[in-house]
């Protein structure tokens, strides 16, 4: 997929993608120590305080991995650093593990109801079932079915940001009520990701360069 784009492209997204997923873990972790109190014009603060440890455990894991995906991502490490790919990608799996269990508890006391829950819900389900279906190809030793599935998962771990991004839009610069705002995000944060990451990985692949020696050999 690195080589689809030209390497400007490709630099400067992957930094846009760092630094939102490093605000985005910063604001997890920050809010980790205060997840349980209440605090008054904010619903999410007294909805999530009704369900105990799956709070702090979802932020946690969700923030570990959001650090994380780009590190797996770098097929600078990958390539150069395969201990760090691997010991990084463990500890992301694991993030995954503990924010999705803790996200679907979490669904069932999401703010707006069912429609909302359900939308949670499933994004925690495709988030686990992504990373452990991409962990079970690096293990069988299928490494290009392993980097898609790690694409997917990523999207998906990813969506955090995405659903901060509508929530801003929609509440800060929209002006738009909660309740609707709040449903578009639960569903819309994942689905867009996903349907991107599909898109990208069905991208036409160009063929690499061919190496001046082999073309002059070729032609002989």
């Amino acid at each position: 997929m690195s080589y689809w784009f030209p390497k400007a492209v490709r630099w400067s997204t992957g930094l846009i993608f760092t630094l939102l997923c490093a605000a985005v873990a910063t604001y997890a972790f920050t809010f980790l120590f205060d997840a349980l109190k209440p605090q008054s014009g904010n619903p999410l603060h007294a909805q999530f305080a009704i369900s105990g440890l799956d709070v702090p455990a979802h932020f946690f894991g969700g923030g570990l991995a959001l650090l994380l995906a780009p590190l797996q991502m770098s097929d600078w490490v990958r390539r150069r650093i395969p201990r760090l790919h691997r010991l990084s990608g463990g500890l992301y799996a694991g993030g995954v593990l503990i924010a999705g269990l803790a996200g679907l508890s979490l669904a069932r006391h999401a703010q707006g109801g069912a429609a909302t829950g359900v939308g949670f819900g499933l994004l925690a389900l495709a988030w686990l079932a992504t990373t452990g279906i991409g962990i079970g190809h690096a293990l069988a030793g299928d490494l290009i079915r392993h980097r898609r599935w790690m694409w997917r998962s990523i999207a998906l771990t990813a969506s955090a940001v995405t659903l901060r991004l509508i929530l801003g839009v929609g509440l800060g610069a929209l002006h738009l009520p909660f309740a609707q705002v709040y449903l578009l995000a639960a569903w819309g944060s994942w689905m867009f990701n996903l349907t991107v990451c599909e898109l990208l990985l069905r991208w036409p692949r160009q063929p690499a360069p061919m190496p001046a020696a082999k073309a002059l050999s070729g032609v002989r």
